[in-house]
């Protein structure tokens, strides 16, 4: 069995109404108009979103590929949020052969996992180069001090600002930035102070 650490969202071991859960549990239905087709969810952790996306998408998605580092936690993935079209894969985001190792993606989930990984601008090179023409990415994290900087977060490597975030989406043909607030999503208001970034990103 996993343990939640804090960073890794196990569900069913934490209560309904905690925080963390609701807020990564609502990145995928917002995510969720925008999936479709053959979809990579990157660091899928416990495998509740792949899950939940199979089933809510059943008639836009024929292929789900849930992709995590750890290796017990792709075993429990695969255990407890067993779909028949879903696919547990151990993998590194920052594998440079990804790319040829997973093929191609009608969308891209990418939720908290930037932060975690030395090499920011690999990681997109990856994911960008598994987007098919057209097709989606959606990508969220946590605002910090910037690239190289250090921050509180034990597990994190760094947290991109604000601009540097948005910097991150150049290449793409369309990008729309929102905010998360919580469980909620927003474009940005006066005096509201923002912790977590999303973006929508069209190849």
């Amino acid at each position: 069995m996993l343990e939640w650490s804090g960073e890794r969202i196990i569900p069913k071991l934490m209560k309904p109404m905690n925080g963390m859960l609701l807020e990564h549990i609502a990145r995928y239905y917002f995510a969720t108009p925008y999936i479709q087709g053959r979809v990579l969810d990157i660091a899928c952790g416990a495998g509740y979103g792949c899950h939940f996306v199979a089933k809510d998408r059943k008639r836009e998605v024929h292929e789900v590929i849930g992709v995590d580092i750890d290796a017990a936690t792709v075993a429990y993935a695969s255990r407890e949020y067993h779909h028949q079209k879903v696919t547990y894969v151990q993998g590194d985001a920052l594998d440079p052969q990804l790319p040829e190792k997973l093929g191609a993606f009608d969308t891209i989930l990418s939720f908290e996992t930037i932060e975690h990984v030395a090499d920011d601008r690999l990681f997109m090179d990856n994911l960008y180069n598994m987007l098919k023409p057209e097709g989606k990415l959606i990508l969220s994290s946590p605002f910090g001090r910037g690239r190289g900087m250090p921050t509180s977060e034990p597990f994190h490597v760094h947290q991109l600002t604000p601009q540097e975030f948005e910097e991150l989406f150049e290449r793409f043909t369309e990008v729309e930035i929102y905010y998360q607030r919580g469980p909620t999503f927003e474009k940005p208001r006066e005096g509201v102070r923002y912790f977590i970034g999303v973006a929508v990103c069209t190849k």
